[in-house]
């Protein structure tokens, strides 16, 4: 099972400090997040796309190439890319550089995401997401495949026997879906795409249903089982296994998830994410372990886990991410 880590680039203040760190210093900190991600031996990064203020991540394969120049092993993927609302030829040109810039590390994760402002900021109507994202990810499917292309389709100006550069060392570059919802994952199994599933409230035996659907499709479709990609994305909190120790990260959480609670998390209903069967991934590294292995029960093999979160100081990430790499880990990987 590959273990990786995300980023979304958050500027949550710290609600213990009150201190927000600028867009400056939460660049350093991811830069920092892959190379401890890389020296610990973990599998890969995941570099989400946000266009607030409150984040510093918008151009994601900007930020991987940057993350490539200061690890050497890692490998790298969007976490998710929203290619109904960018251009599909300047996103391929854009991961093949990053991919030239990281020796072939770079895979890409198509996908709405949690958030809808990048739809009217490049211009776009939401109402349009399903006929735009089929449209741009088939068009995307070409360039990674040809690089002359002659094409003609509705939301995107005419290719005309047209150059498609740089080339990536990959010989295509690695293309998954993220998905949460039945249609999606159906779609995903349908047209043979690798999943992503975003974990985010409910239950794990929920996103289980989901993952069970994707491989009854993909197998339909007439596709061997073995052939099945899963992968989960999950917020993850890896700490000494004290109740003092998840008491403290409630209130960084708590803080990372106000907008969508439009005011604190209630209490109870963090206790609800991390209990057993909970879809919060946090706790000291056996309960960490556990939920993991659930997963991997469930046919996942690849688990990203989102550390740095709610304006967390350093330290506290550093441990962390510390602890799983050194206890979750190995204990997943049977060493």
């Amino acid at each position: 099972m590959e273990l990786g880590l995300y980023t979304f680039g958050d500027r949550t203040a710290d609600p213990v400090s009150g201190k927000k760190v600028s867009a400056k210093e939460r660049f350093d900190q991811m830069m920092e997040l892959a190379t401890i991600a890389d020296q610990a031996g973990l599998d890969i990064i995941g570099v989400g796309e946000h266009h607030q203020l409150n984040y510093v991540n918008s151009a994601t394969a900007t930020i991987i190439a940057a993350m490539a120049a200061v690890t050497k092993r890692i490998r790298f993927t969007s976490a998710s890319t929203s290619i109904s609302t960018a251009d599909p030829v300047r996103t391929f040109q854009e991961f093949a550089t990053a991919d030239l810039a990281s020796n072939g590390r770079v895979e890409i994760v198509f996908g709405r995401g949690a958030f809808t402002d990048n739809f009217p900021l490049f211009g776009f109507e939401l109402k349009d997401y399903d006929a735009l994202f089929l449209e741009k990810i088939q068009l995307f499917d070409l360039l990674n495949t040809q690089e002359i292309v002659s094409w003609k389709g509705k939301f995107r100006p005419e290719l005309i026997e047209a150059e498609i550069a740089p080339r990536p060392v990959q010989q295509r570059l690695p293309v998954w879906i993220g998905a949460g919802s039945p249609p999606t994952v159906t779609r995903a199994a349908a047209m043979g795409y690798p999943l992503a599933i975003p974990v985010l409230g409910g239950t794990l035996p929920g996103y289980a249903q989901l993952a069970h659907l994707y491989q009854q499709v993909w197998t339909r479709s007439g596709r061997p089982l073995k052939d099945v990609r899963l992968a989960v994305f999950s917020h993850l909190q890896v700490t000494d296994g004290t109740a003092a120790a998840l008491d403290a990260f409630y209130s960084y959480y708590a803080a990372y998830l106000s907008p969508l609670f439009q005011g604190t998390m209630p209490k109870h209903q963090f206790q609800q994410m991390i209990a057993p069967h909970g879809s919060l991934i946090a706790g000291g590294p056996q309960e960490v372990i556990d939920k993991i292995m659930f997963l991997q029960q469930m046919g996942v093999d690849r688990y990203v886990g989102q550390i740095e979160i709610g304006g967390q100081p350093s330290n506290k990430v550093v441990k962390s991410i510390d602890l799983f790499a050194a206890k979750v880990a190995p204990a997943i990987r049977g060493k």
